[in-house]
């Protein structure tokens, strides 16, 4: 009889193979309605909030142009109304999109999905907020241009991964934040009755309003600049000397990144860089994991991973890691010479082909025979991200702590090695009042989380330490996009523009109705985003200051941290 452990590594094997032959059944709309457009749902890409509650609107409006945008917010101001966009995919791990209370409307921006114009001269590209990246990136390469810098995954929409700071990872030219690349945007926003209750400001990158508005919705133009070549090379090297090359290695390659896997004492070392156009190549990325999946696979994988955090043992865990990550090191991370097969490196291919990825958004339904890994509407992937940003200048000893950590029990990080590690991204420092304060390294981390709020994970606190460490510490930023409520508890005074942000929130929508609970909690204008009760540090609701806090009935109590004894983590005693 085979053993879990081969069971779960062939099933990887297997699966790897069957992705270059299938079809994926697209993700589903992330607001359900169930009378027609009113009484609606709206959720995200995984189909949960961090805090598990369910949001709720009276209703929905889908514009499809930018008249019928004004037109719903002119409605909805009139009559005092809260209101939030939505996205097509809604990949916003918090509640950015929840407008509040039960009464508000979600306004979509999927139809506003137009390519406006593509000036060669000019080198920009002008897009509706709801333009989903990948088709941002085919219509510049179509007039020989390329967005410089953009996130890994192609599925956000253009509006989503401004307002959330999203990036790629540069430390070069402009950096990689998509919001630096604005040259001017419009916004549609409440007005007075005597403005018709909503007015469209267009503002151009020497406003004064522009480094506060980059995170609004509208209508944006996008720097670009003439179709250049990549050339990508994965190089894995032992992690003696991580803490050192993690400051430095992002001003030696354009397009750095790493990826740490702390278990194995191992980095992955993203060498990446342009190349002459006329470089021979023409490579595609296809990342492994945003490839579809059978979802057979998907649940048999999320099943023998429930067995392993109920087992209490992360040895499989650290074998599977091992595994993992020596196969998608096989099949180049998905990378592919000529658009089919990987046959080495390095891969050189067009940059409309290489920045960003994400097959498993498109093909025909099939009736959810394939699906993204994280589908909601299957058994799969269910995790939870602490995506936390901290200076360079402090890179080195918060990795040299995470060092500490991990050798009093290297096991205890083997779970973080099957969603990739610690994978580390470079950003440089921006204008934009909600944008980083420096130049940065992006720690991204992704692990697995019950279905069950009340149940923990293995090695609970080690990552509780670790995120703690990170925020606190070392004084990291959060992605705004990503991450558990206690990562927003009082960040808007790491900010040194917070004050001219809210000035300009204050001129644009004085009476709040594009703000939420949610929101207000952050930016720092009424309560805060931590929920103290039975279980809540299980969840990153709360940092634990009791072990009811915890789940004292598993064994599980609040008590300090290992290395950053500040820390306050759930940790495993026993019964």
């Amino acid at each position: 009889m085979q053993s879990l452990r081969e069971k779960s590594s062939l099933l990887l094997l297997c699966c790897l193979q069957y992705l270059h032959f299938a079809a994926s059944s697209p993700p589903k709309d992330p607001v359900s309605c169930s009378l027609g457009l009113t009484d609606c749902i709206i959720t995200n890409a995984y189909g949960i909030f961090p805090d598990r509650s369910t949001c709720r609107a009276a209703d929905i409006v889908y514009p499809t142009s930018e008249q019928e945008l004004t037109e719903a917010v002119a409605n909805a101001t009139a009559l005092k109304r809260k209101m939030k966009p939505s996205t097509r995919y809604s990949h916003s791990i918090p509640k950015l999109a929840c407008p509040g209370g039960d009464k508000g409307l979600l306004v979509s921006t999927r139809h506003l999905n137009h390519i406006i114009n593509v000036d060669k001269t000019k080198k920009e590209i002008t897009v509706e907020s709801g333009v989903i990246l990948k088709d941002a990136i085919e219509a510049a390469a179509e007039a020989g241009l390329a967005l410089p810098y953009t996130p890994y995954w192609w599925g956000l929409s253009i509006g989503g991964l401004i307002s959330t700071g999203a990036h790629g990872s540069s430390l070069w030219g402009k950096g990689s934040a998509v919001h630096e690349q604005v040259v001017g945007l419009r916004i549609v926003t409440p007005a007075t009755a005597a403005e018709g209750y909503a007015k469209v400001r267009e503002l151009d990158a020497n406003h004064p309003d522009m480094d506060a508005a980059k995170v609004s919705l509208g209508v944006l133009g996008i720097i670009s600049q003439p179709l250049f070549k990549r050339s990508i090379t994965f190089s894995t090297r032992d992690d003696s000397d991580i803490s050192e090359q993690a400051a430095t290695f992002g001003n030696l390659h354009e397009f750095a990144d790493l990826a740490w896997f702390p278990n194995h004492r191992k980095v992955v070392y993203r060498i990446d860089d342009r190349v002459p156009i006329d470089e021979s190549g023409d490579g595609i990325n296809d990342f492994i994991g945003f490839q579809t999946i059978p979802t057979l696979a998907i649940g048999v994988t999320r099943v023998a991973e429930e067995i392993l955090e109920a087992a209490g043992t992360a040895d499989v865990k650290c074998v599977n890691s091992k595994v993992t990550s020596s196969v998608l090191a096989i099949y180049g991370y998905g990378l592919k010479n000529n658009g089919l097969l990987f046959t080495g490196y390095p891969v050189v291919g067009y940059q409309n082909r290489m920045q960003s990825s994400g097959s498993c958004i498109y093909g025909p339904e099939d009736a959810l025979l394939t699906a993204c890994p994280w589908d909601p509407r299957v058994h799969g992937e269910f995790f939870h991200q602490t995506t936390i940003s901290i200076a360079l200048s402090k890179v080195k000893d918060f990795i040299l702590d995470v060092q500490n950590l991990r050798d009093l029990n290297p096991r205890a990080l083997c779970g973080i090695e099957l969603y990739d590690g610690f994978l580390m991204r470079y950003v440089k420092a921006s204008t934009a009042y909600l944008g980083k304060q420096q130049d940065v390294v992006d720690f991204d981390i992704t692990y697995y989380r019950s279905h069950d709020p009340m149940t923990p994970r293995l090695y609970e606190d080690i990552l509780e330490e670790v995120e703690q460490m990170a925020l606190f510490k070392y004084d990291g930023l959060p992605h705004w996009g990503k991450n558990r409520n206690i990562a927003f508890d009082g960040v808007i005074r790491k900010y040194a523009k917070a004050k001219e942000f809210l000035k300009v929130k204050e001129a644009y929508d004085p009476e709040g109705l594009f703000s939420s609970e949610w929101t207000d909690q952050v930016l720092g204008i009424q309560g805060r985003t931590s929920i103290f009760r039975e279980g809540c540090a299980l969840e990153g609701l709360c940092i634990c200051s009791e072990d009811i806090h915890c789940a004292p009935n598993k064994g599980y109590f609040c008590r300090p941290g290992k290395v950053y004894r500040e820390a306050r983590v759930c940790t495993y005693i026993g019964n």
